[in-house]
């Protein structure tokens, strides 16, 4: 579900550059319920740090502060409440997350400071920020895997009750 701290960037093979609050024990815990999840056909979303989390834990690394390593005008940390959109993304038409949402554009809030950067195994990316930072990815291998940027938990726009839901199909 992600939370209020960040990976340790040791488990990606980097030194500390912008990374906050980092609480290893959550990490590791989760990271092992990802890896067992993975070998079974139930459904997995990760939420903002949680799809980070399925990234590092698949091999792949993350941009530990947006602010200082790319020019962005988009508040990745929005100002605005949570409950708010703040930012557009685009969907890659031939995804799964297309798929669920059936747009190729979707509005999202959003509340975080890293990003995914190189993907991990078997994870594309399925949809970007107009400043080029990913903001869902999703596994090849996988039945329903799919990790999202934003919260769609607060059910904000069509596209939130769409992954909500078809998580929730899936699940039963």
């Amino acid at each position: 579900t992600g939370g209020n701290f960040d990976i340790n960037p040791k488990l990606y093979s980097e030194n500390n550059g912008g990374s906050r609050n980092i609480k290893d024990k959550r990490t590791n815990f989760e990271v092992d319920i990802f890896q067992r999840f993975l070998l079974t056909t139930k459904p997995i979303l990760g939420i903002c740090g949680g799809e980070q989390l399925m990234n590092v834990a698949s091999g792949g690394s993350l941009i530990q502060d947006i602010d200082k390593s790319i020019k962005t005008s988009i508040y990745h940390e929005q100002k605005n409440s949570r409950d708010e959109v703040s930012h557009e993304i685009s969907i890659k038409r031939n995804s799964k997350l297309y798929k669920i949402v059936k747009s190729e554009q979707i509005k999202v809030n959003s509340a975080h400071h890293q990003s995914v950067n190189n993907l991990g195994k078997n994870f594309v990316s399925s949809a970007l920020a107009s400043d080029g930072i990913i903001e869902a990815i999703e596994h090849t291998n996988h039945p329903w895997c799919l990790g999202v940027q934003w919260h769609p938990e607060f059910l904000i726009t069509k596209a939130d009750n769409a992954i909500i839901k078809d998580f929730v199909s899936h699940a039963r």
